[in-house]
């Protein structure tokens, strides 16, 4: 899985097509979050890859709601991004906004890590620490559960994505809250917050 945008390149892509600060900060917790799994997973050499994929998968999100996944391959080509990328950043929205399945790890960890780290972002931003720092598994489930908080975080997308890993639910939490305290205080870096 080659690369060809460098790290800063592929953030200057991002913020082409985004400039909601929200769009921003999800791109670059998705982007750590990859990177953190790629080393967790056996896959350090690959780790600008599953990086770079995780920051560029909403590209068109922004701009192109209803047509997410399908203008993103339009606007990756034009940047020179290789098929490869190109694929898996549009097997995140499988089922939802594209027919490209998830076949490879770095693709099921994209498809199940986009729509949770959504959740303990929400999750987060209610603590008195806003922090993943000091979040547990245990206060994530209640979040989980109650379908009303952060509604827009698809409860089914997460568990088939745990389920297409071969993952418990609980595993997929612990280790994507484990991979956000990774990048927590970089992202925040990036986003100018006080870390």
């Amino acid at each position: 899985m080659g690369v060809v945008l460098t790290r800063e390149q592929a953030l200057e892509l991002l913020r082409r097509y985004n400039k909601e600060p929200f769009h921003i900060l999800h791109g670059l917790t998705v982007e750590g979050v990859m990177r953190w799994y790629a080393r967790e997973e056996g896959y350090g050499a690959e780790e600008e890859y599953w990086g770079q994929t995780g920051l560029l998968h909403d590209i068109d999100f922004e701009l192109y709601p209803e047509e997410h996944c399908k203008k993103a391959p339009e606007l990756l080509r034009e940047a020179g991004v290789e098929e490869d990328m190109i694929r898996s950043i549009c097997s995140h929205g499988y089922g939802l906004c594209s027919d490209v399945k998830p076949e490879h790890l770095m693709e099921k960890i994209l498809f199940a890590a986009d729509e949770l780290t959504g959740l303990i972002g929400a999750a987060a931003r209610m603590r008195p620490s806003k922090s993943v720092m000091d979040m547990e598994v245990s206060s994530l489930k209640k979040k989980f559960k109650d379908k009303r908080f952060a509604a827009g975080c698809s409860r089914d997308v997460i568990k088939d994505g745990a389920d297409a890993l071969g993952w418990t639910l609980e595993e997929l939490m612990e280790k994507t809250i484990l991979a956000m305290r990774s990048c927590e205080e970089q992202v925040q870096k990036e986003m100018g917050e006080p870390v």
